[in-house]
């Protein structure tokens, strides 16, 4: 290449600061290694770039169109050094976030796109877990934070956010006419439940959490079939709150059940390599954290 990147910086930063004596200043070199590195551009490029008013440099419609294609080149040459310097201590090149079902993902939104942007080095993958494989993912160490029901036995959790359980219906199904439904009511009815993902060879606890003793489940993988089968009316569903309000879904209707109507389950947030924990994964956590914890998301 006949120009360097050095040269096309020296040009952005005297167009930024309007002269070239002020630009030497910026940079910290002389007025003369600026001038030379610019007649040497102009030379190498076989164009004008520089005309000079006064005190002012100004720099020619030439000068502004290449430096228009030339600023993302420099941009990227500065992210690769940020790169270079976040992996030499040690900052992971990915995390891993397993995210139980029952958490509104929205919450991590927000703190995802503070965390990306002074991160450009770190991806972040969410795992949507659901019950016992939640807990295997954390005593496995598969994930660097998981967001959990209950609390894994000597893994540390914080209090991260609750999530409200809804039961609903089809707007077509017997239920929907019914003010007053009663928990044996519901015994002839199917119930639509999601399955659980671990692997589990035995009862876990938790696992019926939600069980209305209906005769008949239908069970499926994810909450998105659970909305599916529900609005053509194949049974009553428990749905979270966050969902029920994002769907808005004028299929669906929600049903008062006598001293079940409405119950909550709290999350937790935990790290589960503990020490082992790297740095990126750390600050995602604090953030996280942080803004969960403020007065917006509080309830």
């Amino acid at each position: 290449m006949k120009s360097t990147l050095e040269q096309w910086i020296t040009l952005q930063e005297v167009d930024k600061s309007g002269s070239i004596q002020a630009a030497a200043v910026s940079l910290n070199k002389s007025h003369t290694t600026l001038i030379y590195s610019i007649k040497k551009l102009e030379a190498q490029l076989d164009t004008k770039l520089l005309e000079i008013s006064g005190r002012r440099a100004i720099l020619t419609k030439h000068a502004k169109s290449l430096l228009r294609r030339a600023e993302s080149m420099i941009e990227q040459a500065r992210d690769l050094e940020e790169m270079s310097q976040q992996l030499s201590v040690g900052v992971e090149s990915e995390i891993t976030v397993a995210m139980d079902h029952l958490c509104d993902p929205t919450l991590l939104y927000k703190p995802m796109k503070e965390f990306l942007k002074a991160n450009t080095t770190t991806s972040i993958q969410v795992v949507e877990t659901s019950l016992s494989k939640t807990s295997e993912m954390v005593i496995n160490e598969e994930a660097d934070i998981a967001i959990i029901t209950l609390p894994v036995t000597n893994y540390p959790a914080q209090v991260f956010s609750l999530t409200a359980m809804i039961p609903v219906v089809s707007i077509a199904h017997p239920l929907a006419e019914q003010d007053n439904i009663r928990t044996q009511d519901l015994a002839v009815h199917s119930q639509i439940v999601i399955r659980d993902l671990g692997n589990v060879t035995s009862t876990v606890e938790g696992k019926n959490v939600g069980w209305l003793k209906a005769n008949q489940r239908i069970t499926v993988d994810n909450f998105d079939h659970a909305v599916r089968a529900t609005e053509q009316g194949l049974g009553f569903c428990r749905l979270p709150e966050h969902i029920i309000r994002q769907r808005n879904d004028e299929k669906l209707k929600i049903i008062k059940i006598e001293q079940s109507e409405k119950y909550q389950v709290p999350l937790h947030i935990t790290l589960p390599k503990r020490s082992k924990t790297g740095l990126a994964a750390k600050t995602f956590y604090e953030i996280l954290l942080r803004e969960t914890n403020a007065p917006e998301h509080k309830q």
